[in-house]
């Protein structure tokens, strides 16, 4: 079965091909020549997973998903939230991001947070969304070069390291990401056992 992933994210999608059966092969949006960035502009995660997905779909009509991922501080209201990506402006990488956080979090006592990610799958024209939560709390400084995104300030629940000084393998084991994959993963054996 070839699937095609929605992204321009190297990391996801390394991330992503650690999860997957050999029989599933995925491909990106950089595999198939497609190089425009789908805009991001809904009030959801789920929304704006699904305008990706739907999007692509539109374009290539491959069986496809996307994925959107948001860090929700309790601290800050559930923020960044949807905005995870642009926290600290339009044109901010993930050190802007990083920064603006931490300094949004110095001396707080709650530091609880969560990562949401979800996927929504399009196979046969119908929606499937696959949710995965992980939570933790945000470091009081960075911690570790793994990873990506807000990776080096979170620390999941009953562990003591960021996923940013964690293996792939471990992080795989604990991640939000990983969470919502597998359940893909299981979805998408079902289908392809019931059309073998």
């Amino acid at each position: 079965m070839e699937i095609l992933f929605a992204t321009h994210n190297k990391n996801k999608l390394v991330e992503v091909k650690n999860l997957l059966p050999k029989k599933i092969t995925i491909l990106s949006l950089e595999d198939i020549n497609h190089f425009k960035e789908v805009v991001e502009d809904k009030k959801t995660i789920l929304e704006n997973a699904v305008k990706k997905a739907s999007e692509i779909y539109k374009i290539t009509g491959r069986i496809c998903f996307a994925d959107d991922t948001g860090l929700e501080v309790e601290e800050l209201g559930g923020k960044p939230g949807v905005h995870s990506k642009r926290f600290a402006g339009r044109n901010a990488d993930n050190m802007d991001n990083i920064n603006k956080l931490l300094k949004l979090m110095k001396n707080k006592s709650n530091r609880k947070a969560r990562f949401v990610t979800i996927i929504s799958l399009i196979i046969d024209g119908k929606i499937k969304n696959f949710e995965g939560i992980c939570n933790g709390d945000i470091a009081q400084e960075k911690k570790g070069d793994k990873g990506f995104g807000y990776d080096s300030v979170f620390i999941p629940t009953g562990q003591k390291l960021t996923f940013a000084e964690m293996d792939i393998d471990k992080k795989n084991l604990l991640a939000h990401r990983a969470i919502a994959v597998k359940k893909l993963v299981f979805f998408l054996i079902k289908q392809f056992n019931a059309n073998s």
